[in-house]
């Protein structure tokens, strides 16, 4: 299989869909530069550009979804959706309910998400505990390019909204463009395994809702996506050299969660530990802790999340980010 980075896995899946589906076309701010091999391959009808409007570009997908198309729309950073969010809450997720299912939006919401790369609190936020709330949306959040390509694709199918994240410390297109820039004093802590990768060719969907057991273990068990993820791999090597034996969870959906696959690990460990980029409150860890709950599934439980607004300081941007000295201590009280 060939290698690729984790943006090339995207790009390679939008443009196999669209070689399949001419219905299939991509649209947002700077399109024309950010997938120019797109716009040069399948030209300025598929590959728009559109002026900086999240709002109306974004409504724009909706109406061109209801219309038969297939968009993808880029946001940008899920940090801008702010701006759009009506298209979404209350527009692309209430068509299905308020059509009596004859009307549906397969519309993809494609935007970059994460920290740890200096950019400050209104540019590194996550937003997929947000974003799942909303009834009739799915949120996907691959962590390696394979799932990245995958998950496109997936999303690309699907009969409903969808909203895509990319982290940009996988993205490496997204680190030059803002977490570089000219910048020589800021390090950047790029999980190797995440950011490049084999894809399958032609690439091969991963079902929406379906995590993927990393890791078997038997003492506690990690719960991750994106990012967060590789921190949990690597916490991982070192908890077995203390004697501790962490499985772990790729979620890679935030919506919907596979219950199945989180009670079965919950079951075998007795122990849960969610880790978390976005925020502690009324997010995914507490879904997840609900969901083991309403499942009947006794287990201790812990969470790692992001507390506060995110700074713009490096050094303690890594202090409010999950981290591999967190996670290790997390699980070390949970299993004490």
């Amino acid at each position: 299989m060939p290698r690729m980075t984790f943006a090339q896995a995207i790009d390679y899946a939008l443009g196999e869909a669209m070689a399949r589906d001419e219905r299939v076309v991509t649209f947002g701010e700077d399109v024309t530069m950010l997938r120019r091999d797109l716009h040069v391959r399948f030209g300025p009808r598929r590959v728009r550009q559109a002026p900086i409007s999240e709002a109306a570009f974004l409504a724009a997908g909706v109406g061109a979804a209801m219309a038969g198309l297939r968009p993808v729309v880029e946001i940008m950073m899920v940090d801008f959706i702010a701006v759009a969010f009506d298209a979404l809450l209350n527009e692309a997720t209430k068509v299905r309910a308020f059509s009596g299912g004859k009307w549906s939006v397969p519309l993809v919401v494609r935007a970059a998400c994460g920290g740890g790369y200096g950019d400050g609190g209104q540019h590194e936020q996550c937003l997929w505990g947000l974003l799942s709330g909303m009834p009739g949306i799915a949120v996907v959040v691959p962590s390696n390019p394979a799932d990245a390509a995958g998950l496109m694709l997936s999303a690309i199918e699907h009969e409903d909204p969808v909203v895509f994240l990319e982290h940009k410390l996988l993205s490496d297109y997204w680190l030059d463009y803002l977490g570089r820039g000219g910048r020589k004093t800021v390090d950047f802590d790029v999980p190797r395994e995440g950011a490049e990768g084999e894809v399958a060719s032609p690439p091969e969907a991963v079902p929406i809702g379906r995590a993927r057991l990393v890791r078997e273990g038997r003492d506690l068990s990690l719960v991750s996506l994106g990012v967060s993820l590789h921190r949990c791999v690597e916490a991982a090597r070192s908890l077995a050299e203390r004697g501790i034996s962490a499985e772990i969870i790729d979620l890679r959906s935030a919506c919907p969660l596979d219950v199945e696959a989180l009670a079965a690990t919950a079951r075998r460990t007795g122990r849960v530990l969610v880790v978390d980029e976005d925020y502690f409150a009324y997010g995914l860890s507490g879904e997840v802790a609900a969901l083991l709950a309403e499942a009947g599934v006794k287990a201790d439980f812990a969470r790692l999340c992001t507390r506060e607004v995110v700074p713009y300081d490096r050094r303690r941007e890594d202090e409010t980010l999950p981290g591999v000295r967190g996670i290790e201590e997390a699980a070390l009280r949970l299993c004490g």
